[in-house]
């Protein structure tokens, strides 16, 4: 019992860190996007999303998964307790960062005239593919370091010095924004880089001095964590390109406002709601990774994640539900209320997508990398498919049927790997607070569609009340 309290209050201190450091993150994205389309206008907003577009390309390209599938063998050395193995594991990382940002930058600088006729149709933009090498280098040494952190369990220091790369980015570049206009553009993204790498450096970790490791030792050594990012970096290009496949058909189909709907739709399911997921992640994977070969450990684990996650979702997802004409006008507008009986079906669709989460990242704490790319190739094609058929039947509408569709035929595929492959179970009381969830999304939705906003509104007092109660118990306990 200690010890599912002492997980219960891990969690949930991980999802206040990392909750606020993501509200942050995404006010001060707000503010940048602002001052951006008054100042720069069009032209400029443009010209941040294509030199954005291409500095995330390059950095997921040419890190290879890194930042994510080092934090395992940090984790697993940090749970060994065995200082020396863990000083000379953060030095293969180090290195490893420096390396593959060095030659991301390199390969920026050589594609630099590709790029510049790819993305805008002539040569006048070289330099500026050669300006943005210098944030991919500082990208690639800011995830080695967060890695580093999130692997040794400093979650404070990786939240501070998240938030204050964000703050000061943005400080820098406001004054940039008045006086340079659109030239200001890339001069912005470099400051966001250097701010967020010079914040990780001054708070990184330093109980663990660099190690006289070999370049044989730091290949091999880095080649399990290397070869697990490539796994990783593949499934998650198979979902990045599945994605744009059914833009595509969406725009040919109904053409682009609806793809504009869509977006808009997926963003407040996917995105703010995966604000929680994120924030908890970042305490449970290592902390997965450090149980990886104990299976009553990682079984507890896993149960106490699921049930803690549950009950922060139920609340979240009513109060979604409840509010969600309200939510849409305010983060777009009302042209966008056609959306709202999407997103209420997309957030039923929420709560196999907490429970798929739960359940997916033991792959990742096994160190499973081709199972993890079958498992993500398979959601992309299911996800794509049922997208393309739901939407040929009830237009927008089917779009949220197919996202709950979709996480449920995903829980089916993780479950056959959490269940069967690894013979792991789950205990009683995270599969109650499951279906609790569950039975508090459908209830919403079918509440809000008939035009009962009484029943759901007592319905959400219902949640809330029920969920704080359980969480306080789980801390208190």
């Amino acid at each position: 019992m200690a010890k599912q309290s002492n997980i219960s209050r891990l969690a949930l201190k991980a999802m206040g860190l990392f909750g606020g450091v993501q509200v942050v993150g995404i006010l001060c994205s707000i503010i940048r996007t602002k001052l951006v389309a008054l100042w720069l206008g069009t032209v400029g907003v443009g010209l941040f999303g294509l030199f954005n577009n291409a500095l995330e390309m390059l950095n997921t390209a040419t890190t290879l998964g890194m930042r994510s599938s080092s934090v395992r063998d940090i984790s697993q050395a940090h749970g060994s307790g065995n200082s020396t193995l863990i000083a000379r594991i953060v030095t293969v990382v180090r290195r490893w960062s420096l390396l593959l940002g060095l030659g991301g930058a390199l390969l920026t600088v050589s594609l630099a005239p590709l790029l510049s006729r790819i993305t805008f149709g002539d040569s006048d933009h070289i330099w500026g593919f050669v300006a943005l090498s210098a944030a991919v280098l500082l990208l690639a040494l800011t995830g080695g370091e967060q890695a580093v952190l999130q692997g040794t369990a400093r979650l404070k220091r990786l939240a501070s010095a998240t938030m204050w790369g964000t703050t000061v980015g943005l400080a820098v570049s406001i004054p940039l924004f008045y006086f340079l206009r659109e030239r200001s553009v890339l001069p912005s993204i470099i400051a966001y880089a250097l701010a967020g790498a010079i914040a990780m450096w001054l708070l990184r970790n330093r109980e663990y001095k660099p190690q006289p490791v070999t370049t044989r030792e730091t290949w091999d050594m880095g080649r399990g964590f290397i070869k697990l990012g490539i796994y990783m970096t593949l499934g998650n290009f198979a979902t990045i390109v599945a994605a744009y496949v059914f833009n595509a058909w969406l725009n040919q189909e109904a053409g682009t406002g609806e793809v504009g709907l869509f977006q808009a739709g997926y963003t407040l399911v996917n995105k703010y709601t995966g604000l929680v997921l994120t924030a908890l992640g970042m305490e449970y994977y290592p902390r997965l990774a450090r149980v990886a070969k104990r299976p009553m450990f990682l079984r507890a684990f896993v149960s106490q994640e699921l049930h803690i996650t549950m009950m922060v979702m139920a609340p979240i997802i009513a109060l979604f539900i409840l509010l969600r004409g309200t939510i849409v006008w305010l983060l777009y507008s009302s042209d966008f209320q056609v959306i709202v009986t999407y997103v209420s079906w997309g957030m039923v669709g929420t709560v196999f997508r907490a429970l798929s989460w739960c359940l997916a990242f033991v792959i990742l704490a096994r160190g499973d990398g081709r199972t993890y790319l079958v498992t993500e190739t398979l959601s992309a094609v299911v996800g794509l498919a049922l997208n393309i058929l739901f939407y040929s039947q009830w237009g927008l509408n089917g779009l949220g049927m197919s996202f709950v569709v979709w996480y449920v035929v995903y829980c089916v595929i993780v479950g056959v790997v959490y269940f069967g492959r690894y013979r792991l179970r789950l205990f009683g009381h995270s599969v109650g607070s499951t279906a609790w969830t569950l039975l508090v999304a459908v209830a919403m939705l079918a509440a809000m569609e008939c035009g009962y906003t009484s029943v759901a509104i007592g319905v959400t007092i219902g949640a809330v009340v029920i969920a704080l109660w359980q969480l306080w118990r789980a801390w208190r306990r």
